[in-house]
């Protein structure tokens, strides 16, 4: 990997769930035994029909809130605040990597399918605070979730940023075919590399990936 094939990079955009903390955090666990949770109680179901529709809402959507919201007309804020109170306690500070993002030059922003207030949790945990120049949720995208099109040229439109002067780290493959297709640095962040010629680079390492670019 070279540095010179980011030297152009301003913005650099962070996913959050499984990208600024690793996957052996399982945290995401957590999430989806509330969403079950919520999409027993809300449509009176049972629990092994709740998982069904909910990993369906995800492969379809893009995320359960999405399937919800086209096909029950829900309502995303109390599903938001629901889902993601659970506890940081598997997040530990992560100092290479917290040293590796302020060495960036540019701006850094967080953009996730999760909600900001739960993205703002997650950083503390991590001992990232203060390192990025804004947090977008799936609120900010109008609750269009990546990997659509439209989320993406939503939160763009609303940072100002250049897409072509941009890199996006992502540990769901899909995620990042529109970067790319707007013309985004794209890096897969995963212990398995995913193929696609969406992704121009893949790392199970992100401090160390960020740390060579840094020099």
């Amino acid at each position: 990997m070279s540095r010179d094939a980011f030297s152009h990079v301003e913005t650099w955009i962070f996913d959050l769930d499984n990208t600024l903390y690793p996957p052996s955090a399982r945290l995401f666990d957590l999430i989806e035994v509330r969403m079950v949770a919520w999409v027993m109680q809300t449509l009176g179901i049972e629990e092994a029909e709740a998982n069904r529709m909910r990993l369906h809402y995800w492969q379809t959507y893009g995320t359960t809130l999405a399937g919800l919201m086209r096909e029950h007309d829900v309502d995303p804020t109390p599903y938001l605040e629901d889902v993601h109170n659970i506890s940081m306690d598997s997040l530990t500070p992560d100092l290479p990597l917290a040293q590796a993002i302020k060495a960036l030059p540019g701006r850094c922003i967080v953009y996730t399918n999760g909600c900001a207030p739960y993205a703002t949790r997650v950083l503390e945990a991590r001992g990232l605070s203060g390192l990025f120049d804004a947090i977008y949720g799936v609120e900010h995208a109008n609750f269009l979730p990546k990997p659509e099109r439209g989320a993406f040229d939503t939160v763009i439109s609303l940072d100002g940023l250049s897409p072509t002067r941009a890199a996006m780290f992502e540990d769901d493959p899909r995620n990042l075919a529109a970067p790319h297709a707007l013309g985004m640095r794209t890096v897969h962040v995963a212990p398995t590399r995913a193929a696609g010629d969406h992704i121009h680079y893949h790392t199970d390492d992100l401090a160390h990936f960020l740390g060579t670019l840094a020099g």
